[in-house]
């Protein structure tokens, strides 16, 4: 390119570019980029792009771009190019779109500017990608980019509501992706990408309420992904992502009303927190997740969940059972045996036998409802005699009603001996104990034979001796197989 066809302004710029001098045209630090006006701060994308291409270096110096408060004209078109020189177009009024898809770049820095919309599918950066206050209303397209180091969008603002606002699947990020107070007007996609450092979300908004907020399935992270204070309207996708450390949504916002708020489905990661976040407003899916820790209080869960298959070894705070049964029975699935055993098994790791007995009688009847209705009544009787096997000094009680009521019935009416002058002398509580214990004979009940109403006490004593020792037994059964 000439240098007379250059303003001044753009010839500074090409003047400063092969020793890395930097250009700055701003009048204040604070100015908005997208009010910049006037042909002094003009700069053509042409330019630019020629100077990426072909500028010129100095002996013993390192040629940079770097521009700051200038207004780019027309669309700076750089796909498939390799540039080795650090690009940094800071608080920059791009008038049309920046297109780099297939790119290989050092270092891209475009904090503080205000483009149309980037472009960058496939984009390789050996070093960072800044992207911190930035603003692109058509949305930022990094689908597939290899970013060496990290991927800066603090307080970044991208998207306008209408499809994806920022799409970064099947991207590989080496420092981590670094986002909070991003605010992105639709949805935001990390499917299946790869981050060897940390993902933070905190305190980002992002909306897309007619699809995914955020789409992170499949998902790789090496550290954390950190979503604290996370504002999310629409649905939140973890389906089979994996996170070495733990996934936060502390104080996180999550609303998706008649949908699904947060699929985390098949997800893994050491623990998983939703420690004082709002009430889930949309369902919850958890199906074949691991975690070895979920941090949550009984009200954060909606009234629709699926659990099945879900596994932890603690959850935390440390709850009564009975504050944490209500979420069994909002599963969509019914009845989901799998969800009681893990919540047994839970309390019984941290030797709370008596909650993880709570929890096997609240699972036996709940199973009650689904059985025949000669099932449902055998389950009533075996709840009411001994709680399943699960309360067992209730057949204590039972025993001693039963023995107090037939000793007295008995004790003032004798039933007559069956051979008169022969077998041991009548002891009522004996003789009593001897109809309700099936097992034991005393020698009592083969030497008396009682009449009319009380033949009828007898055999009523001898059903429930009978009806007890049989869910005893059950309930001991069931107890010494448990896990």
């Amino acid at each position: 390119m000439d240098s007379t066809d250059l303003t001044p302004l753009e010839r500074r710029i090409w003047q400063a570019f092969p020793r890395g001098a930097a250009v700055d045209v701003r009048r204040d630090a604070r100015e908005d980029p997208a009010t910049v006006r006037g042909t002094e701060r003009t700069v053509r994308a042409e330019v630019i792009r020629t100077l990426l291409l072909g500028g010129a270096s100095e002996p013993g110096e390192a040629p940079a771009l770097r521009v700051a408060g200038a207004r780019i004209t027309g669309v700076l078109d750089l796909q498939h190019a390799e540039i080795r020189h650090p690009i940094r177009l800071t608080s920059c009024h791009f008038r049309g779109a920046l297109e780099l898809d297939g790119a290989q770049i050092r270092l891209l820095d475009l904090s503080g500017s205000c483009l149309p919309a980037l472009a960058a599918t496939s984009l390789r950066v050996d070093g960072a990608l800044r992207l911190t206050n930035c603003r692109a209303a058509g949305g930022v397209q990094l689908s597939n980019a290899q970013v060496s180091g990290g991927i800066f969008l603090d307080h970044a603002h991208v998207g306008t509501g209408d499809g994806w606002a920022l799409q970064l699947d099947h991207a590989s990020v080496g420092a981590g992706i670094r986002a909070p107070g991003l605010v992105a007007l639709g949805g935001v996609s990390l499917s299946t990408a790869h981050v060897e450092g940390a993902v933070d979300l905190e305190d980002a908004h992002l909306r897309n309420a007619n699809g995914d907020a955020l789409d992170a399935a499949r998902l790789a992270v090496g550290t954390v992904l950190n979503a604290g204070g996370l504002i999310a309207e629409g649905r939140v996708r973890l389906t089979g992502a994996r996170v070495a450390g733990w996934i936060s949504f502390i104080e996180a916002e999550l609303s998706n009303p008649g949908g699904v708020a947060l699929g985390i489905s098949s997800c893994e990661a050491t623990q998983l927190t939703l420690r004082d976040a709002r009430p889930v407003t949309g369902d919850v899916r958890m199906q074949y997740a691991g975690f070895k820790v979920i941090e949550a209080a009984p009200q954060v869960w909606p009234a629709r969940v699926r659990l099945e298959g879900l596994t932890y070894e603690a959850l935390a705070p440390r709850l009564p059972a009975a504050d944490r049964l209500a979420l069994l029975d909002r599963d969509a699935d019914g009845f989901v045996p799998h969800s009681y055993e893990q919540l047994t098994a839970s309390y019984r790791r941290v030797g709370d036998d008596a909650d993880a007995r709570t929890v096997q009688l609240a699972q036996q009847r709940r199973r009650r409802a689904t059985l025949s209705w000669y099932g449902k009544l055998w389950g009533y009787l075996q709840d009411a005699a001994v709680g399943y096997g699960f309360r067992p000094t209730r057949a204590g009680g039972w025993l001693l009603a039963l023995l107090i009521m037939g000793s007295v019935a008995y004790g003032t009416h004798e039933p007559p001996p069956v051979e008169q002058g022969k077998g041991p002398e009548f002891i009522a509580p004996v003789y009593t104990l001897d109809l309700l214990l099936p097992i034991i004979d005393f020698g009592q009940q083969r030497a008396f034979a009682p009449t009319g109403v009380h033949q009828w006490v007898s055999y009523l004593l001898i059903a429930v001796g009978w009806v007890l020792a049989t869910t005893v037994v059950a309930g001991i059964t069931r107890t010494l197989s448990r896990p």
